[in-house]
């Protein structure tokens, strides 16, 4: 299978840049923007976005080339120039009708060549001479067609087909050769070598004209330049030349003639054809082609191995041994010699995944799928059949025992008679241990992504672990991973990386480390120790990066290397890098590898450009304005969305621009990193504005901070006219306001008045109120103590009558006496003394006022006896205590509650004491 080892290769296809299929041209202006000749139009590219501008004539632009700052183009019967304007749009001046210049027939500008104050348009049968300086213009016709026109140091050359070489000499064709090989072959380009001329054919390759003689510059590629047919050729800045085929891709030859790259659809280009090659400022390459347009970084420190077909796999591990480079990829072990393009070979018998290459006292072990391997060129001895060999490790203080880690544990490796095998399992412990490192002699640390960190105490004779003890100190996680540098045991984890600490026998996060990759880039926690450079090596979704020690400093030193994930082809976890030779390492992935040479590795000073700003009233509606942002924008309220186009002119596949931005005035700080090169901010506020963008590659940022100054007008009703309306009409409120309030003040007095002298009446009535209430309350005190008294009197006829009636019963019982009888009629008459009830009723009368009066209106046929004893029934006195106050018995008083009953018509079920009560 091919090995070719390829720089990176950025394709844009037509979908992509907007245009059609077919690219002629292509030339650089000052600034570093590219610029094709394509069927549609004019491409222009800033790095961030492509741009196309319409051929004048709507024909296809057949050539293209930056003089100045100035863009020449030639087409179709026409030819000028293109120059971009203060807002950053390019305009086309036309040359040829500006001069009147008579075109023949179908005549199309296939080259432009520029020389001190000429440029010279080139067609198929005319050569125009215009002169910048006086804007006049010469024709040079030929009666055979002019294939194409080169310069050649300060000269200009062409070829008149069937005819021969001519050279312009003061705007005159003169005969440089009419060699029967130039007649009889198309010419591709003409070079200086050795000061002599150095002619490129289409088909035969290269001849040198010397002595006025040509001879055939033999060469090593000449069998492979007899295969191709050659339409476009570049001699590069290093001397070395690039040759663009009809059919074949591209062919890089050293100025010896030795073929250095040779690309092609196979190996990376987007299609075979290639009409124009063009070496920019940086040394990329860049192709026209029949379909798309490619970027070579030939001189990137980057170079591609890509497994197009699948043949080889996914790249798990890698390592150069003996002079042997050695792949382990998904599909098994492949090895070639190192530094050709041999293909890589098989090895039989390692059909499956290998996980790991390890190079332990000049031998080469295979940790396989299958088991472990041990490796000699082109053969696999197996001597290890336990399923899934992660890792392969020494054994500090035992030379001829190994450690190795298994889908099942730990097992150990024994050299008995020079010959490895399978010692024991290591019992008690069965966790797959793709991650483990020795921290001392019996103790061994193991990390599963799932199941966490465990510590491991292993007996003597490691056969058997005595303490298995979980980790606490850290939080499992996927794509998590343990190893050991510079004999610190270091774990990585999303959150960052982590050192054993054996004096507190736990994990501490390690600052210095934990700078290999951030929380927000996070990819990957694989981390990769190579101990011939002494470096260990992080993943993160913006790029590589690797700590090393300094040599002035102990603390090491994080460097990065811009690779963004999404172009590396990762594959997840199983991140791998291999020191190979000088500097250069191979970072396995899914497609193959990427080799990396880190002494190409410059961090080169680069500029942001602000390329266009627009204003816009609505979001994505045609009322967009350009703006000239070399003056101060002004804007009016109702068109305040600004829109910031900004770029970075890198074109390198793998050096890929992050953009941070603030708008001073209300976003102050700067925004995180970014890969979008356009920002828009929509309705903003009122106010002065001040925007500023920077741009990043890796770890360098840009040489320059572009601003832009801008205003935002107020709103209409905030503008000066209406600020002194709104003053007019607050000072006109407020006398209204005044006047209102005085009269309201004025009312409010008058209430308040009123409301006090109301409170006043309010207070009198309430003290009168209260006198009434006083006298309420003497009246109901007079009443109480009446009745108090009324009760005391009661209660004294009461005893007094019980008491004569005591005495008279006594009197009675005596033997007769004739001054007992006078005394008995004495008693009679202070029992019926009407004197006492005239007291009484008196008495009554005050504390029940009217009462007497209210039962005989109610009741007239009441006698002054019934009335009587109506008011001792009021006072709640029973028969008993009535009886000694009408002296009479108990029975005779039912016998008078019966017959008042009768006259008050009372229902039998109805109380008399109540209903008297209730009078």
């Amino acid at each position: 299978m091919q090995a070719q080892e390829r720089p990176p290769i950025q394709d844009y296809l037509p979908n992509e840049y907007g245009a059609e299929n077919q690219n002629w041209s292509i030339s650089q202006s000052e600034d570093k923007n590219i610029y094709v000749a394509n069927n549609k139009g004019l491409l222009e590219f800033n790095g961030a976005k492509w741009t196309v501008y319409p051929s004048p004539n709507k024909t296809i632009i057949r050539s293209v080339k930056v003089i100045g700052n100035l863009i020449y183009t030639g087409s179709f019967r026409e030819f000028g120039y293109w120059s971009s304007n203060n807002l950053g749009i390019l305009n086309y001046y036309s040359l040829s009708q500006k001069l009147n210049i008579p075109f023949l027939e179908d005549e199309e500008l296939w080259n432009i060549v520029a020389i001190d104050d000429w440029v010279l348009f080139q067609s198929l049968n005319r050569i125009y001479i215009y002169n910048i300086s006086n804007e006049s213009y010469s024709i040079i016709d030929s009666k055979t067609i002019i294939y194409k026109i080169f310069k050649v140091n300060e000269s200009i050359y062409f070829q008149k087909i069937n005819d021969g070489v001519y050279e312009i000499i003061n705007g005159k064709a003169q005969l440089v050769s009419n060699d029967k090989i130039l007649k009889e072959n198309l010419l591709v380009n003409t070079f200086i070598r050795d000061n002599k001329l150095l002619f490129l054919t289409e088909d035969n390759g290269f001849y040198i004209f010397n002595n006025q003689k040509l001879e055939k510059w033999n060469i090593p590629a000449d069998k492979e330049l007899s295969k191709l047919r050659i339409y476009s050729s570049k001699r590069l800045k290093d001397e070395s030349f690039l040759l663009g085929s009809i059919s074949d891709g591209v062919l890089q030859l050293s100025s010896t003639g030795e073929i250095i790259h040779k690309l092609n659809q196979n190996t990376g280009l987007s299609n075979n054809t290639v009409l124009s090659v063009f070496e920019d400022v940086e040394n990329n390459i860049w192709l026209g082609l029949e379909n798309g347009i490619n970027c070579i970084n030939i001189k990137s420190p980057l170079s591609i191995f890509n497994d197009k077909e699948g043949k080889v796999g996914a790249v798990n591990t890698s390592i150069l041994h003996e002079g042997i480079l050695y792949i382990g990829t998904n599909q098994g072990l492949f090895y070639k010699k190192y530094n050709t393009e041999n293909s890589y070979t098989f090895i039989e018998g390692t059909e499956g995944a290998v996980w790991c290459l390890n190079k332990i006292n000049n031998e080469l072990f295979c940790g396989h799928n299958s088991g472990t391997f041990l490796i000699n060129k082109g053969n696999a001895d197996l001597i290890v059949d336990v399923q899934g060999t992660w890792n392969i490790k020494t054994i500090e203080g035992n030379d001829n025992l190994l450690l190795q880690g298994n889908y099942s544990g730990l097992h150990v490796l024994e050299n008995k008679n020079g010959n490895w095998q399978l010692r024991n399992k290591i019992q008690g412990f069965d966790i797959s241990s793709r991650y483990f490192e020795m921290l001392s002699k019996n103790d061994v640390f193991v990390s599963h992504e799932y199941k966490g960190v465990f510590k491991i105490t292993l007996n003597d004779e490691f056969t058997k672990a005595i303490v298995v003890e979980k980790e606490t100190s850290v939080e499992k996680g996927l794509k998590t991973s343990l190893v050991k540098y510079q004999n610190n045991i270091l774990y990585s984890h999303k959150t960052g990386v982590y050192k054993y600490d054996n004096l507190k026998n736990t994990f501490v996060r390690d600052s210095v480390y934990s700078k290999l990759f951030s929380k927000d880039e996070y990819s990957s926690g694989k981390l990769i120790v190579d101990e011939e450079t002494n470096k260990v090596w992080a993943t993160s979704l913006h790029g590589l990066s690797y700590l090393s020690p300094r040599k002035l400093s102990n603390v090491p030193k994080v460097s990065r290397i811009s690779i963004p994930s999404n172009s590396r082809n990762d594959v997840s976890g199983y991140e791998n890098i291999t020191y190979l030779d000088n500097n250069n390492y191979l970072y396995g992935n899914s497609k193959g590898y990427i080799k990396i040479d880190l002494d190409k590795i410059i961090q080169k000073p680069f500029n942001i450009v602000l390329t266009q700003i627009t204003n816009s009233k609505f979001k994505n509606q045609d009322s967009i304005v350009l703006l000239d942002k070399s003056i101060k924008g002004d804007f009016v309220y109702t068109k305040n969305n600004v829109e910031f186009s900004f770029s970075v002119p890198e074109y390198e596949k793998y050096a890929i621009p992050e953009y941070q931005y603030k708008l001073e005035g209300i976003y102050d700080n700067w925004s995180q990193l970014s890969t979008n090169s356009q920002e828009l901010f929509e309705n903003l506020p009122y106010g002065d504005y001040t925007f500023k963008v920077r741009a990043q590659i890796g770890d360098a940022n840009s040489s320059n901070v572009e601003s832009y100054n801008f205003t935002i007008g107020r709103p209409w009703y905030l503008s000066n006219s209406m600020i002194a309306t709104y003053i007019a009409l607050i000072l006109l409120f407020s006398l209204i306001m005044h006047n209102i309030y005085k009269r309201y003040y004025r009312k409010q007095q008058e209430t308040v008045l009123l409301k006090k002298q109301r409170q006043l009446e309010l207070k009198e009535l309430e003290n009168k109120e209260q006198l009434t209430r006083f006298n309420n309350d003497k009246l109901r005190q007079d009443i109480d103590n009446k009745n108090r008294e009324l009760g005391i009197s009661t209660m004294s006829l009461i005893k007094k009558n019980e008491f004569l009636n005591s005495i008279k019963k006594e009197l009675q019982n005596a033997k007769d006496n004739k001054n007992i009888s006078n005394v008995i009629k004495i008693i009679d008459r202070n029992l019926n003394n009407t004197d006492d009830w005239h007291l009484f009723e008196e008495a009554f009368n005050n504390a029940d006022k009217d009462f007497l009066k209210r039962v005989k209106s109610l009741h007239p046929e009441l006698t002054p006896n019934d009335l009587r004893l109506c008011a001792y029934l009021r006072l709640n006195l029973s028969s008993k205590e009535i009886a000694p106050l009408l002296n009479i018995s108990s029975r005779s008083v039912e016998v008078k509650r019966y017959r008042l009953r009768k006259k008050m018509d009372l229902e039998h079920e109805s109380s008399l004491t109540d209903y008297i009560l209730e009078i």
